[in-house]
């Protein structure tokens, strides 16, 4: 397995998607990164795009659905005392078509110690994903 750093997804410590080279994994919309504790990221070109799909203002949306991460440096979506997502429903995300970027790129960018005894994405090779909508663990799809 080889460790790629990533950028701006998942808590400092977890930064490091470890993948087997020339794999990939395919969410299967298990929702167990969903239910994982720690900081949801919401990047300031992310709000506008959930509010509008949640139909409320940007303020609303900052006042009823994020707080201040936990280091202190921008927005994060808030949990449940279970430490779910606010977003999941059941079990499906009530954003997804508009999914912050640190969702979009579990596990390929950033995953956490034991994520696979939980996850159940499917590996599948690169190549056999070349052109799909699966993010690669040295792409950075951080927003601009």
């Amino acid at each position: 397995m080889t460790a790629a750093p990533t950028k701006n997804f998942g808590s400092p410590v977890n930064r490091d998607a470890a993948l087997h080279p020339g794999m990939r994994y395919v969410c299967q919309r298990c929702c167990a990164c969903c239910k994982w504790p720690g900081d949801v990221r919401i990047e300031e070109a992310e709000i506008a795009p959930i509010a509008d799909f949640l139909g409320m203002s940007e303020e609303d949306f900052i006042r009823q659905y994020t707080r201040l991460r936990t280091n202190r440096q921008g927005l994060s979506l808030i949990e449940r005392e279970n430490h779910e997502c606010i977003m999941l429903e059941g079990d499906s995300c009530r954003i997804h078509p508009v999914k912050p970027a640190q969702c979009v790129g579990f596990p390929n960018l950033w995953n956490f110690p034991g994520w696979r005894k939980v996850c159940q994405a499917v590996a599948v090779s690169e190549k056999t994903v070349e052109g799909a909508d699966v993010p690669n663990q040295h792409e950075d799809t951080s927003l601009p």
